[in-house]
């Protein structure tokens, strides 16, 4: 029998009602992927308010790796709530703080001794990354990169790449961000190999030191081991090393943003550790607290002890709740058995859009790692320029949802399919899901271009 249940054409009335009440009363400027109305979940089906079960695809935007209500998480929580909610970190003690912080200093990679720091969002992790970083270095210099997406506070919009959505209308930012390029292989230059392609972009990184910054001023390079909102795009290992190189040479700080990476979603509990290159701090958020708002930054016990104290801390960071349900959740993604979940995904969605990609040539790109999977859409006959097709895409994503599967755009241009199922997903509802979207995307396509499929 299948997992999605429509009683009622998406969105249903009650739905509709409440999307009202929403309009009313809540900030125009608030988005949201589809006009759903929940009215419970578990594991990867979500149960809206008039009775219709669909599959999450995109569960939360990567924070939902142990999926929905994952009853573990749940019975953490609950135990925790009879006991206290929110002491205060500022003020007193909880064991559950260093709890979270033991685990994430033992399982991130090298071979040194680690220190954490909680806080309530990935932003904010990134903040007291920089700030940590600045403090240690005595430097102001921060390096991001295209496509990044580190936040929406007024720092991290600075170190954000993409203007149109996320900083419009939202200036000035902070000062001392120099944003570099980042090699994208399914978009190498016309005329270039991609090995040329990665050299050049290896060799930009030491023009930058002339051009942009020099390496004594720069604190530190704050870089997605994967690409998230930039469109799932997994950064070369040649790159990350030369990234690594050039930190130890100056002295700067290598932070891996790891917010939508990280908690297990590709695999291993951090995406750089597949690269075997080892950042001085992490960021991670998202999947951490299973759904409850967690941050941390981990690494480099020196650096994360260098500011004053009183430098850094947060009224609602590290909470015990949200301590309750990352310590359940971390006993999860620390499960071999369990992160394999990642790679089935992956084979799952290369497998099914292989197949479509030989029907569709305006799909792409079949791209990602592990649970963290993109399909990127260009306009057939393109050529080499590769044009965005993004209209395609929100047409995907919309008629995706009202087939019972949520799935979400992402990427520069907007014109990439995202992926970020629970990584225990059933395989049954894995392969119901994607073929929904399968069938959407030919039946797009084919109107979109007014002839069948494979033609």
């Amino acid at each position: 029998m299948p997992s999605i249940q429509l009683n009622t054409a998406l969105p249903g009335p009650n739905s509709q009602a409440l999307q009202q009440r929403r309009r009313d009363h809540v900030t125009a400027a608030l988005g949201q992927t589809v006009p759903l109305s929940v009215r419970s979940a578990q594991g990867s089906l979500i149960h809206d308010a008039d009775g219709n079960t669909l599959i999450d695809l995109i569960g939360g935007i990567g924070v939902l790796a142990v999926g929905h209500n994952h009853p573990d998480v749940v019975r953490a929580v609950t135990e925790q709530a009879a006991q206290s909610i929110n002491p205060g970190m500022l003020v007193v003690n909880h064991d559950l703080y260093a709890q979270v912080a033991e685990l994430l200093n033992a399982h991130a990679p090298g071979d040194f001794r680690k220190k954490s720091i909680l806080a309530n969002g990935g932003a904010e992790a990134v903040e007291n990354a920089v700030k940590i970083a600045r403090y240690y270095t005595g430097r102001a210099g921060i390096v991001v990169f295209e496509g990044a997406y580190h936040g929406r506070t007024n720092l991290t919009m600075g170190m954000t790449s993409k203007y149109g959505l996320f900083k419009k209308n939202m200036g000035p930012f902070a000062s001392e961000i120099y944003r570099l390029h980042v090699p994208n292989l399914y978009r190498v230059p016309p005329g270039m190999t991609e090995q040329q392609y990665l050299d050049w972009s290896c060799d930009q990184l030491e023009f930058a030191l002339t051009a942009y910054i020099d390496g004594p001023a720069i604190a530190a390079f704050v870089i997605e081991p994967v690409l998230g909102e930039g469109g799932i795009v997994p950064i070369p290992v040649q790159f990350l090393a030369k990234v690594r190189e050039i930190c130890d040479r100056v002295g700067a700080v290598m932070i891996a943003d790891e917010i939508q990476s990280g908690s297990g979603r590709t695999g291993r509990l951090f995406a750089i550790e597949h690269s075997g290159v080892v950042p001085d701090l992490i960021t991670v958020a998202k999947s951490l607290g299973a759904g409850l708002p967690i941050s941390a930054v981990v690494g480099r016990a020196e650096i994360m002890d260098a500011p004053h104290l009183g430098a850094v801390g947060s009224t609602y960071g590290g909470g015990p709740l949200a301590c309750a349900a990352a310590v359940a959740s971390l006993r999860l993604l620390t499960d071999p058995e369990f992160l394999a979940g990642a790679g089935r995904i992956e084979a799952s969605v290369r497998r099914v859009f292989e197949d479509v990609q030989r029907d569709v040539p305006a799909l792409g790109d079949i791209r990602g790692l592990g649970g963290m999977m993109a399909i990127e859409f260009v306009h057939p006959g393109s050529g080499e320029t590769k044009t965005p097709w993004p209209e395609l895409v929100m047409e995907i994503v919309a008629r995706s949802f009202r087939r019972g599967v949520i799935v979400m755009r992402a990427g520069l241009f907007t014109n990439a399919v995202r992926f970020l199922p629970a990584l225990n997903i059933p395989q049954e509802q894995l392969d119901e899901a994607l073929g929904v979207v399968a069938d959407v995307v030919r039946e797009v396509y084919a109107e979109h271009t007014r002839q069948p499929v494979g033609a």
